[in-house]
């Protein structure tokens, strides 16, 4: 581990990653993608933290405002369909030899085990991949603020917002072919200019914990693995 600039990370996955561009639900290829590049990171000595979106199945706000659902209840669902893009992941993660834990913030003891901080970071220093489902267990929080607040818990070095695109960008580069991506940003200049790489509870809370965010394409084999070893790779966000 000793070779590693972060030895203990924080993946954040979209829920979009667990599914092709536009689509729904989750697709083996995606999946197996994620997962070759987490089982990379474990082989290369690194302690593995991750928290996945639901958008691929439920985004609860939208829900919310499509079918009348109450906001809560709308979350709830989404917090649900958390868990199930985990033992999916989880899943696959073991099929490739990997020890992996799916931790959740919602009681479910027939599924996964419950989030409990010191089991997590115990779970971490044995070698495992502890999967955070759930989200925080409360509605109106989003995933970016679960994996901001779950990686200040169990104290990692680094996020990882993995991404289907490159970096974080002055415009949409799927709109625009000349769209600047940023090498280096800082948590003050996310805020003030508004960029939409995570929400702002999330920035402000890795702020206040000097807990840097790397985002890179996750859909480009050993791109992770790169970020950890120090590759200029990405976009990086920090206090610096």
């Amino acid at each position: 581990m000793s070779d590693l600039k972060y030895q203990r990370v924080l993946l954040k996955i979209s829920g979009e990653g667990f599914c092709g561009t536009g689509g729904f639900g989750i697709d083996s290829t995606e999946i197996n993608v994620i997962a070759d590049q987490i089982a990379e990171l474990v082989r290369a000595g690194a302690q593995v933290g991750i928290v996945s979106g639901a958008g691929n199945l439920i985004r609860g706000a939208t829900l919310s405002q499509q079918a009348g659902l109450n906001r809560a209840t709308a979350d709830q669902m989404g917090m649900l369909a958390t868990v199930i893009n985990s033992i999916a992941l989880q899943d696959t993660l073991e099929s490739k030899g990997v020890a992996t834990r799916v931790m959740s913030a919602i009681q479910m003891s027939a599924i996964c085990e419950p989030f409990i901080r010191g089991r997590a970071i115990r779970h971490l220093e044995k070698g495992r991949v502890i999967i955070l489902a759930g989200g925080t267990g409360n509605p109106f929080f989003t995933t970016d603020t679960c994996a901001s607040l779950r990686a200040a818990e169990i104290q990692a070095d680094v996020i990882i917002k993995a991404t289907k695109v490159d970096g974080v960008y002055d415009s949409d580069p799927m709109k625009n072919p000349d769209a600047k991506m940023f090498e280096r940003l800082s948590f003050v200049e996310v805020l003030e200019n508004d960029l939409r790489v995570m929400d702002h509870s999330a920035i402000s809370m890795c702020r206040e914990n000097n807990i840097d965010i790397v985002v890179c394409n996750l859909m480009k084999p050993g791109s992770v693995a790169r970020v950890l070893a120090g590759e200029k790779l990405g976009t990086v966000i920090s206090n610096q």
